[in-house]
């Protein structure tokens, strides 16, 4: 089907390749970004675009990880299908 793309499909990105390690930086947004797993389709775009690397890829989707997310929310802005969306921080 014409959009979506396997994991293994995806291009090769220095940016796939950087550690986390040391970057936590999810103690203080205000927004964080929920993926919608029927609206995906896979593009990888919100993956390529993430500057803090908190989106992996696993097997036909996508993990967000909300320890490193800053919630910048250029991810939903990326998605061109509308699957994510960017929500309230709820505090604990």
């Amino acid at each position: 089907m014409k959009g979506q793309y396997r994991m293994k499909d995806m291009p090769v990105t220095a940016i796939s390749f950087l550690t986390t390690e040391g970057n936590e930086t999810g103690d203080w947004r205000s927004q964080r970004p929920l993926l919608d797993s029927e609206k995906c389709n896979r593009c990888g775009l919100c993956w390529m675009y993430c500057p803090d690397n908190a989106i992996r890829p696993e097997q036909d989707s996508f993990k967000i990880l909300y320890t490193y997310c800053k919630g910048c929310g250029i991810c939903a802005k990326e998605c061109p299908r509308g699957a994510i969306s960017m929500v309230t921080e709820e505090r604990k």
